[in-house]
């Protein structure tokens, strides 16, 4: 016992044949497997051998510093993590380095970005070499901020790139801090404009775009509008403006408004022959027995045209109720759908991401318990996908139908075929890419270079 060494729940350690020279990594004798932080994870053969390509953020809550890793694959295992999920994942073995000491682990490699720590010790890595004392933590030191940025050195990038304006409403919410970080990765200027405080002046010679404190933005390269339900009119008005200013707008003005309207982007995809749940659509209270019958009767879906995320969908379960709802929502005159229920989808629809007419990533989501429909915002889960060539391609038809660079396209199973529920022209990104480890940020900044033309400048070489 003597030999052993003792750690605390917290512990900075190494993974030198990764360069990762520090890393906070949960101790935790309750889990059997380590793992570590990795995403965009990719295969490749090397000498008759499978290895694996990804990409490793050590420094938690910020992707500042990425290493790009290759690891030789020793295994692949279904892992169930601590939310009683299971997932497979992809197994390397490193060398561990603790304080002084230093031995071989394997490690499973998954998208870690949602918990508390890059890097899981589990009770296998640790062997008969260690004994946790969860009491203390950083027996073999801690580092500061400072100390850490030392460490990886400056990875800023120089802001030698586009100038790209976020358009949106709160700088704080996942999707929006990580499409800064990946511009920000990318050596971009990137700047975060709140949609409320923008105004513009409409001028034959001189049309301006101005932020509160009366600076001028014309001089963007392009903006990513991010715009919430409630605004719109007026972010759609926004980015219409930057357009005719010349200013490139992933996803333009009039494709955000026609995906925001519910019945006209039905309408849409109808008119191209895409599969869509049958819906039905009416203006007086005295078409509601007609209404019911033509979606096939109760149980049903009444959805308001303004509602999002899941908020304004009801499921009538009966005839009665489904009357009750409809007459209920029209005496308020809102304006709605009645829509066909998909009993056999059992709460779950497939989130396909769609740029520039790729897939870029899909996640499979189920509905919390007691929900009829998948939504993460409420409870819901996220979990890796195969989709079919037949879901593929009616993904990829649909944001073309909506004339949609970036779209999240939701999709239903059904013993009919895949059905298309809906469009989503600023799709989160907090679930798919933490259920897949794919970086989405990044591809949306890609579309944007793409699209400009820009070439990431080759580094200099300063060793002479």
């Amino acid at each position: 016992m003597t030999n052993k060494i003792i750690v605390g729940s917290e512990e900075w350690c190494s993974l030198p044949g990764l360069g990762i020279k520090a890393v906070k990594a949960r101790v935790d004798s309750g889990a059997a497997t380590s793992s570590i932080h990795a995403i965009n994870i990719t295969t490749f053969k090397r000498n008759g051998s499978t290895w694996v390509s990804y990409e490793v953020h050590p420094i938690q809550g910020s992707r500042k510093v990425t290493l790009l890793c290759e690891s030789k694959l020793i295994d692949r295992r279904v892992i169930k993590s601590s939310n009683g999920e299971t997932e497979r994942r992809y197994v390397i073995r490193e060398q561990l380095q603790l304080g002084d000491q230093s031995w071989d682990v394997d490690l499973t490699l998954t998208n870690r970005a949602s918990m508390g720590f890059r890097m899981l010790l589990g009770r296998e890595a640790m062997g008969q070499r260690i004994l946790v004392d969860p009491s203390v933590n950083y027996n073999f030191g801690d580092y500061t901020e400072d100390e850490i940025n030392l460490l990886y050195g400056n990875k800023n990038m120089p802001s030698t790139g586009l100038k790209i304006g976020l358009l949106a409403s709160n700088p704080n919410l996942y999707s929006n801090r990580r499409i800064m970080e990946a511009g920000l990765q990318r050596g971009h200027e990137m700047f975060f404009y709140n949609i409320q405080q923008c105004y513009m002046k409409l001028d034959a010679s001189e049309p301006e775009v101005h932020y509160r404190d009366g600076r001028i933005l014309n001089d963007l390269d392009a903006v990513i509008p991010r715009i919430r339900p409630s605004m719109t009119f007026y972010g759609c008005a926004l980015t219409r403006h930057f357009e005719s200013l010349g200013v490139m707008a992933l996803n333009n003005s009039e494709a955000i408004t026609q995906s925001r309207d519910k019945l006209f982007s039905l309408q849409l995809l109808q008119k191209n022959n895409l599969d869509i749940p049958t819906s039905g659509f009416a203006n007086s209270p005295a078409d509601t027995t007609d209404l019911i019958d033509m979606v096939g009767g109760a149980p049903l879906i009444v959805k308001l045209l303004e509602g999002t995320q899941g908020k304004g969908v009801v499921l009538a379960e009966t005839r009665k109720a489904a009357e009750s709802v409809i007459n209920a929502f029209k005496s308020l005159k809102a304006n709605l759908l009645v829509q066909e229920f998909i009993k056999e989808a059992q709460g779950k629809d497939l989130r396909c991401f769609v740029i520039d007419g790729k897939i870029v990533a899909s996640i499979e989501r189920t509905a919390a318990p007691g929900e009829f429909r998948a939504n993460i915002h409420q409870g819901g889960t996220a979990s890796l996908v195969q989709i079919t060539p037949e879901e593929k391609k009616l993904a990829i038809k649909a944001a073309k139908t909506m004339g949609l660079q970036v779209a999240g396209v939701d999709i239903i199973r059904s013993s009919k075929g895949p059905l298309l529920l809906e469009i989503n022209s600023s799709p989160g990104l907090e679930g798919i890419e933490t259920a897949t480890g794919i970086d989405v940020a990044g591809a949306m900044i890609d579309s944007i270079e793409k699209k400009l033309g820009w070439k990431r400048p080759l580094p200099v070489d300063t060793s002479f």
